[in-house]
């Protein structure tokens, strides 16, 4: 399915790393697929309240931790830049489907990185 809300479709995931030769293009390009996975579940299962947005941002925050080790084996690292901006990405997931009181921290609660 895919992504209808307006303000996703527009936004750049991830711009910051995408333009720091540091982190690889294939291996960016899988988190934003992520993201936008997570959008179109977001969409599909229409979450009521917190708990059920978290249920989903945590399990695509396992999908980062998996891809830890596609960033080692191009050289790179989920080190502190790429984390303050991947969980801006699921904090702005969050606020464009209108949950404004999300927790970022527990957005990304099972993180790894």
């Amino acid at each position: 399915m895919p992504v209808s809300n307006q303000q996703v479709t527009h936004h750049a995931f991830l711009r910051a790393l995408y333009e720091d030769d540091y982190y690889p293009d294939h291996v960016l390009d899988q988190g934003r697929a992520i993201l936008l996975r997570l959008c179109a579940r977001i969409e599909t299962e229409h979450p009521a309240d917190l708990t059920a947005l978290y249920g989903l941002t945590q399990a695509a925050t396992e999908e980062f931790n998996d891809l830890e080790a596609a960033f080692e084996e191009a050289g790179s690292e989920i080190e502190t830049v790429a984390r303050e901006e991947i969980a801006e990405a699921f904090w702005f997931v969050a606020q464009a489907y209108g949950f404004v009181d999300a927790d970022v921290e527990e957005l990304i609660a099972t993180r790894e990185w």
